[in-house]
């Protein structure tokens, strides 16, 4: 394989195939799995959703910045009461998805991601999964919280090396209490 042209879409994929492999468990905890609360396959799910919702361009996209792992933490914290919507939301994803291209929605071209996810965001994906929780709520709510990684502060586990911020040419945000070094030397000089 020529790891040179290897993206990041194909990358998550072998890695979520090898991991299945392997035999791996989840729940919120570290137990052979990179992932706290997701299975890999809702992880390859949400992860492509993320990309739809901020992707790739000159800069990384969301699955890069870290969005999928920032949900997961959160899953496992203040999000806790979430977990239910997640697995019943990217498993309707996913039925959707089978149901409309007979694949996986994380094996979909982009184009066929970005419609299905409009269909999600006008409430009118298919599916008796859809029953318990609107399409359009999980994907208002995975809107939010991808947002939320992507912008955030990199240490509740999304913006990895505060991708955002330097996109958009902020400063790094000063945290009460603390200063970065550079900070201080200015303010100590």
């Amino acid at each position: 394989m020529d790891f040179a042209k290897l993206n990041r879409r194909a990358f998550l994929q072998a890695a979520a195939t090898a991991a299945a492999a392997a035999g791996v468990t989840v729940g919120c905890s570290r137990k052979s799995t990179p992932w706290r609360f997701f299975r890999i396959d809702e992880a390859r799910t949400l992860a492509a959703m993320v990309d739809q919702i901020i992707p790739p361009d000159q800069d990384p996209g969301a699955s890069w910045a870290g969005v999928v792992n920032y949900i997961d933490r959160q899953l496992c914290g203040p999000y806790k009461k979430l977990q239910s919507t997640y697995r019943i939301g990217l498993s309707g994803v996913d039925q959707t998805s089978r149901a409309l291209h007979g694949k996986l929605f994380s094996d979909l071209d982009s184009t066929q991601q970005a419609a299905l996810l409009h269909q999600l965001e006008d409430g009118k994906a298919p599916g008796t999964i859809w029953k318990p929780i609107l399409s359009s709520e999980f994907f208002s709510m995975v809107v939010d919280h991808t947002m939320q990684g992507f912008y955030g502060d990199p240490r509740h586990g999304g913006n990895r090396e505060g991708v955002s911020w330097k996109m958009l040419d902020l400063p790094y945000p000063p945290i009460r209490g603390r200063l970065r070094s550079d900070e201080a030397k200015r303010n100590v000089g």
